[in-house]
């Protein structure tokens, strides 16, 4: 009897396990079609800010994180055909192969943290404009933006590198010391201080906005960093504080390690993908019935205050100029 069911047994764990692999395979090419289409968006959004919209403060911050969206989706998509490779193929290893996975992971981690800073820094300084005006109207120096980009991209790499040259797959099994310590900053950039930056100053944005500067600042801007800012939040963060809990045991859960790599790329997938399309749908204005172009959409969602304030300060006056003509007659 023990002889005839423990191949039976066994068989119906391989298949199991086969399905269990078709199924995270299927996960993958959906994945990379997705990722496609961030493709797609964060290109475009790219030629437009560069080429075709005159630059402002808040687009070269818009730029740098189309340029990490991009270059982290070209990255998932590299990792992703490396897991179909080992969950399809009998033979997966070759030569090198932990160093290519070491190079994906290296950079696949720089675009994610350096995306990560950028938005942090994007709804940051929007809600200093709103709080300190004055300053940021006259005080705020003219490259700013340029400036804090750079120095974002450059924490970014660091952290990356630091991470996964310290914490192998060895030391992460072993919880080392060093590795301990990485887990420990890399939580605290992210959890400690990138989320509640975030959403310190969205709230702070919402509600000084509608109080006092509703007449004066455009709501497109607004509304896309709250709307950017909480992608990022519901579907970012919780994976990462998931990593965090796992890897110092806190979580009593026995979670299936594949499932959630996939449940992390997902996530950041999707919020790469969806910032463009928010951008074009924000500027966009719906009552129009005319045609309008990704460049008309994208010129009104990243419209500075100040542009726009003389916009509407001149179409007053032209039309206090038509009202009181008549009179005048």
């Amino acid at each position: 009897m023990n002889t005839t069911s423990n191949p039976s047994n066994q068989n119906i764990t391989a298949r199991r396990i086969d399905y269990t692999y078709l199924h995270f395979t299927i996960a993958a090419v959906i994945c990379i079609a997705v990722c496609l289409i961030g493709l797609v968006g964060n290109i475009t959004v790219f030629w437009y800010l560069c080429f075709k919209i005159k630059k402002n403060k808040y687009t070269v911050y818009v730029i740098n994180l189309s340029v990490a969206d991009f270059t982290f989706l070209i990255f998932s998509v590299l990792v992703l055909i490396m897991y179909i490779n080992t969950l399809m193929n009998p033979k997966p290893n070759f030569q090198g192969k932990d160093i290519v996975y070491l190079f994906l992971e290296i950079f696949y981690d720089s675009t994610q943290y350096s995306g990560m800073f950028i938005l942090t820094a994007i709804s940051l300084e929007r809600c200093l404009s709103v709080l300190f005006p004055i300053w940021y109207q006259y005080s705020r120096p003219h490259n700013l933006s340029t400036i804090t980009c750079a120095m974002l991209w450059l924490i970014g790499c660091s952290e990356s590198h630091i991470e996964n040259l310290v914490c192998t797959t060895e030391a992460i099994d072993a919880h080392t010391t060093a590795c301990t310590v990485v887990q420990i900053m890399t939580f605290g950039l992210s959890i400690v201080i990138c989320f509640p930056v975030m959403v310190i100053s969205s709230f702070t944005l919402l509600i000084k906005t509608r109080r006092t500067f509703s007449k004066q600042y455009p709501t497109k801007l607004f509304t896309i960093i709250i709307t950017a800012v909480s992608i990022f939040i519901l579907s970012v963060i919780p994976v990462n504080f998931l990593w965090f809990l796992i890897y110092f045991k806190l979580l009593p859960l026995n979670v299936h390690m594949l499932a959630l790599q996939f449940a992390s790329i997902y996530s950041t997938v999707l919020n790469c993908t969806l910032n463009p399309y928010v951008y074009f749908i924000i500027g966009k204005k719906w009552k129009q019935k005319t045609s309008q172009s990704f460049q008309d959409a994208l010129e009104r969602a990243f419209r500075i205050e100040n542009e726009n304030n003389g916009s509407t300060s001149n179409q007053t006056s032209s039309t206090s100029i038509q009202v009181h003509l008549p009179a005048t007659f």
